[in-house]
């Protein structure tokens, strides 16, 4: 069986073990998100907004099909995001070459320039906690975010990580 520094068993984590990890995961989501949420609130952006641009970065021409599919949100929702970004020059959209129904997102300058402040920020936070942890926790932590993704949601990160 595994055992950690400390000396505890991780293959059998105590409920208060677990609930600590779940509090550390709140308390940190809230600093990821807090450098970009206050770069959106200044535009009227939500996270939404953030997530769209992130993906359509990520993956210039992906479709709205695809963006839906990563994002898990609905085609109201999306569309709401998406019409306020095209229209404010964030996003630009261009019909499929093969199929004309399709549509294909790609980031504005300004949309690039968007999603570099939004993104510098949660790598800078990113960076300096790699460091503190060390090496072995950076991997130990992407396999741990890894293993709690949904099976069809570790397909899409794959996708991504893969450059496909």
């Amino acid at each position: 069986m595994a055992e950690a520094p400390g000396g505890e068993n991780l293959l059998y984590l105590t409920d208060e073990q677990l609930r600590k990890g779940i509090e550390a995961m709140f308390f940190a989501y809230r600093g990821f998100t807090a450098d970009p949420d206050r770069i959106l609130e200044t535009m009227d952006y939500g996270r939404a907004h953030h997530r769209a641009v992130h993906f359509i970065h990520r993956s210039p021409g992906t479709t709205v099909s695809n963006l839906l599919a990563i994002l898990g949100v609905t085609k109201q929702s999306l569309n709401r995001v998406l019409r306020t970004l095209i229209d404010e020059g964030q996003v630009r959209v261009e019909k499929g070459k093969v199929d004309a129904r399709e549509r294909h997102l790609y980031l504005t300058a300004k949309g690039a320039e968007l999603e570099r402040s939004l993104s510098d920020a949660q790598r800078a936070r990113m960076r300096a906690a790699y460091r503190a942890a060390g090496p072995q926790a950076v991997q130990g932590f992407r396999q741990v975010l890894e293993a709690m993704m949904d099976p069809e949601m570790r397909v899409q990160y794959s996708r991504l990580k893969d450059g496909t």
